[in-house]
């Protein structure tokens, strides 16, 4: 090949990869762990959310079926593993599966809520690092991409050996926050692991910083031993990324009251609110809770009225469709 004939095949070549690249379909799927926010999203996007069927056998086990091509498509499977956390997880493995035997061209696993995440480190002999093995299965299910938001531990991105992109909701939070315009704020980290996240909100708002030293006694209990910083007559906002049974908070939550604290107020990003976590809050002096729908939030919105739901539908569809046209994702966190 001489000549012309070489420039146009380099030049055919360009274009067919230029086309690979960039030709792929969106197509955004989701299980049965939180298709609302899934609609929110494909909504945002401005696309229909991908056609596939789902349901669980007698048995319980569970069975996917893609009901439209996805070959060379680009896949975002929406699927939290918000409780039941077993039988969601496996739900997400299994599609993964489904749309890598469908040839589809990339699989990206969009999981709000990462469970197992707090079992991230051996901190007592013969135990297992879950957080690990979790990543180990999403990875070998099929998934080329992981797309997550607000990781218990940071280090849990380091468990994949495939691009992860870790979103915060802090821009969520830190804009309801400022709309409340409270004076006199004090942003407290219920124990030493969320300083940073802590610290981050508070020079967004301007606030000053507390950090209160928490022992853990036991599986879902701790004890409140010193409070760090001044909080006598200040409005104090608990920052934390899940809020579980909700022990720690109430805990944190007395303590402060009983250094003078005027009022207390909490957020997180994770709102699991299992066991006698919504009964707690409703009978706490917690003046409001701030969540967000990275699982589903209806039931618990309408058991606890100090519980207020903020979206991440739109940073979400905002990642997606950059990850997708393969611009930064790191740009949504400049506030």
């Amino acid at each position: 090949m001489y000549g012309n004939e070489r420039g146009a095949a380099i030049n055919h070549f360009r274009v067919y990869n230029h086309r690979a690249l960039y030709g792929r379909p969106l197509k955004v799927f989701t299980g049965r762990s939180h298709p609302g926010l899934a609609q929110e999203i494909c909504a945002l996007l401005e696309i229909e959310p991908g056609r596939v069927s789902l349901y669980s056998f007698s048995d319980g086990e569970n069975y996917v079926q893609i009901d439209e091509n996805v070959r060379g498509a680009d896949v975002f499977v929406i699927q939290p593993t918000a409780p039941p956390v077993n039988d969601n997880l496996m739900e997400l493995l299994i599609m993964l599966d489904a749309f890598k035997r469908s040839s589809a061209n990339r699989v990206t696993a969009v999981i709000p809520y990462y469970g197992y995440a707090r079992q991230d480190r051996k901190d007592k002999p013969r135990v297992p690092i879950t957080s690990k093995l979790v990543a180990d299965l999403i990875t070998a299910a099929g998934a080329d991409r992981v797309l997550t938001l607000d990781l218990h531990a940071s280090q849990i991105q380091g468990f994949f050996n495939i691009p992860v992109d870790h979103l915060f909701a802090a821009p969520v939070i830190v804009r309801h926050l400022r709309d409340l315009g409270l004076e006199d704020l004090t942003i407290v980290s219920p124990d030493a692991g969320g300083v940073e996240r802590a610290r981050a909100y508070a020079k967004r708002l301007g606030a000053t910083l507390a950090i209160i030293d928490k022992r853990r006694t036991g599986a879902n209990q701790t004890e409140v031993m010193n409070i760090i910083g001044e909080v006598e007559d200040r409005n104090v906002f608990v920052v934390d990324d899940i809020i579980d049974t909700g022990g720690t908070l109430i805990h944190s939550s007395d303590a402060l009251l009983a250094k003078g604290a005027r009022s207390i107020s909490a957020s997180c990003t994770h709102a699991v609110l299992s066991g006698p976590a919504i009964q707690r809050i409703n009978n706490s002096q917690l003046m409001h809770v701030i969540a967000t729908n990275s699982m589903p939030m209806a039931d618990k919105q309408a058991e606890c009225p100090k519980l207020t739901t903020l979206s991440v539908g739109d940073l979400l569809a905002q990642a997606i469709k950059r990850i997708h046209d393969e611009d930064s994702v790191s740009s949504l966190f400049e506030m």
